[in-house]
């Protein structure tokens, strides 16, 4: 646990809940504060679908990894990457051709501080302080320039992070500068939450967790499967599309479960041509 560890940078604010953090706490890892555990134990009391929606977040970060490496990809950029944690891109990727490169980028110092000595040995993995809302900041980082060759195809991974991405900052020309930087052949996989298909007590219940980490955290900004279409204009969705996480190439039809969309998450993976 964190709680003031030696290395966890002065500036920032350990009282107040850390998305990235959250996330870590959910799957078992350790980089996360009292506040962060505070707020994702109240999280899953009051919706306990909290948990099944970040496993489901993890299992669609597995299966597009897989995918892509069965494409030819061996280079990934994920942005929002948040804590380094079991069953990430770099052991997926790397387990499948060992000669993967992976940059994991984040605008939370404690994610790359953690990061960085998990990553310390792997020659072919490393983690870049920057902001998806400024892409030459992401492109331009020592670590993303060192082992990301942008003339081979490579797969931007944006997963459970662009909610917090307002459309006054135009996410759709953000990810058109991603996109003008990829080679063709590249890909683009995104992870997104909407209410769509919820109703009753789920949409209530969702609506009641909406609230409560905007007020402790950020805003959040939810979005259907035809804004994400638009944000990702230029590049060409992969069968099955925009579709709720465990209805994207599931490894089971027992993997799917009655009702994909009380995930309220969509998933999509996308190729520039």
């Amino acid at each position: 646990m964190l709680d003031r560890s030696s290395w966890t940078p002065k500036q920032i604010d350990l009282s107040r809940p850390n998305g990235a953090r959250m996330y870590d706490y959910l799957l078992g890892g350790g980089c996360n504060t009292a506040a962060d555990r505070e707020m994702a134990k109240r999280l899953v009391a009051l919706m306990p679908q909290v948990k099944e929606t970040v496993r489901l977040n993890r299992s669609f970060l597995r299966r597009v990894v897989t995918f892509l490496v069965a494409q030819g990809v061996t280079q990934f950029l994920d942005i929002g990457a948040g804590i380094p944690s079991v069953g990430n891109v770099h052991q997926v990727a790397q387990a499948l051709d060992p000669e993967c490169r992976v940059v994991y980028v984040d605008n939370d110092p404690i994610a790359i501080a953690y990061a960085e000595p998990v990553l310390k040995d792997n020659k072919l993995a490393a983690a870049a302080l920057a902001d998806f809302r400024s892409p030459e900041q992401v492109l331009r980082a020592p670590a993303v320039r060192s082992l990301i060759d942008f003339d081979r195809p490579v797969a931007v991974l944006v997963l459970l992070m662009m909610h917090f991405v307002p459309d006054s900052d135009d996410p759709a020309r953000l990810v058109g500068r991603y996109r003008d930087a990829l080679a063709p052949g590249s890909y683009v996989a995104v992870s997104h939450p909407s209410f769509t298909g919820a109703h009753g007590e789920l949409l209530a219940d969702a609506e009641a967790v909406g609230e409560i980490v905007q007020d402790a955290m950020e805003p959040l900004h939810l979005r259907g499967a035809d804004d994400l279409l638009r944000i990702l204009a230029g590049f060409e969705p992969v069968p099955p599309g925009v579709v709720h996480l465990p209805l994207w190439r599931p490894d089971s039809t027992a993997d799917v479960g009655r009702h994909p969309e009380r995930s309220l998450v969509y998933g999509v993976v996308a190729a520039k041509p």
